[in-house]
């Protein structure tokens, strides 16, 4: 996949490099702590697990780590490996991300417990929000409890869990904070933002909450930057699922035809760096150089924002997209095309 905005977007396929994930343990005497439930605004009690020094990865570990799945994908335009999370054990369903498994059909996943590879068949996939489903006939899965990504905060403690770097053995760990929310990352928007460590193979496996409940798929790297992880939220993934695994098509997302990048000087605004042919854009007359400002009246503050804009509309919507060209500002009549699988 390709790098956008600095992302490294694919890290289930491809080659293996970077830091090597560690698996981590707290010490010190278990303790139990309640907290008033956040998710959904309902109100009740959900157990945390933690230890006099804060989140208990041992602890999340133990109970998450037996629906953590290792991914590995053979085809003709190649080989991938990456990591997929056990959502319904009596269906056999595993959640993971798209690009994990786009390279081929021949797919097999190996869960930690009984270390058994087994062949694997993929339900569906939604190539634009980089969600797929794949499932397995087996007795002996376990499935982990899915928590709802609406109600993470900032600073939340979280345990990324899955395939690092293609290793071998049990799944590699590692912990950190809830970073930022409503990111976006290429074509994809409202990601989570983590510090935990996350590297090539950790896509489509597990960002989990201190309560040991899967609230995010990681699926992203920001690749110029230091612990700048990102995974889609579990909300969106298990709608996503629901979808493909009920048989309906994948909601077509919009299609502007431009590459841009924030300007060199601070100024507000998506600069154009690359207008494709035969796209709304160069129908619209929009021109390399042009800097994007606002559309349909939102304003547009850079890059990643113009992408989120974008993707919030349905493939025929018409918006006016006002943008800077030699120092003044044209506004220009778009309707969006459909992004292409």
């Amino acid at each position: 996949m390709a790098a956008l905005a600095a992302a490294a977007i694919a890290l289930g396929a491809g080659g293996v490099g970077g830091a090597i994930g560690v698996r981590t343990a707290e010490h010190g005497a278990s303790q139990t702590a309640t907290a008033t439930t956040k998710a959904g605004g309902t109100g009740g009690t959900t157990r945390i697990i933690t230890t006099g020094n804060g989140i208990d990865v041992k602890g999340v570990l133990a109970k998450v780590e037996p629906a953590v799945v290792d991914i590995q994908v053979r085809g003709a335009r190649g080989t991938g490996e990456g990591t997929g999370i056990v959502y319904n054990a009596a269906q056999g369903l595993i959640l993971t991300n798209a690009h994990v498994v786009e390279v081929g059909n021949q797919i097999t996943v190996t869960t930690p417990t009984d270390k058994q590879a087994r062949t694997a068949t993929l339900v569906g996939a939604d190539a634009a929000h980089d969600v797929a489903v794949l499932k397995v006939d087996a007795a002996s899965l376990v499935a982990a409890e899915l928590g709802q990504s609406s109600g993470v905060e900032v600073g939340d403690d979280v345990v990324a869990i899955g395939n690092a770097l293609g290793l071998r053995g049990d799944p590699s760990v590692t912990r950190g904070i809830i970073s930022g929310l409503g990111r976006s990352i290429g074509d994809l928007t409202g990601m989570i933002q983590t510090d935990a460590a996350i590297n090539p193979g950790n896509s489509g496996g597990p960002l989990v909450n201190a309560a040991g409940q899967v609230v995010g798929i990681n699926t992203a790297i920001a690749g110029q930057a230091q612990n700048i992880g990102f995974a889609i939220p579990i909300d969106l993934a298990r709608s996503i699922a629901d979808r493909v695994v009920g048989g309906q098509p994948a909601q077509a997302a919009a299609f502007l035809g431009v590459a841009t990048m924030d300007s060199d000087d601070g100024s507000p605004g998506a600069v154009v760096q690359e207008v494709s042919t035969a796209t709304p854009a160069e129908a619209a007359g929009l021109k390399v150089g042009d800097r994007i400002i606002s559309i349909d009246g939102t304003l547009i503050p850079g890059s990643a924002e113009l992408r989120g804009v974008v993707q919030a509309h349905k493939p025929g919507d018409t918006v006016k997209i006002v943008a800077v060209r030699g120092g003044t500002e044209q506004t220009f009549t778009v309707k969006l095309g459909e992004r292409q699988s």
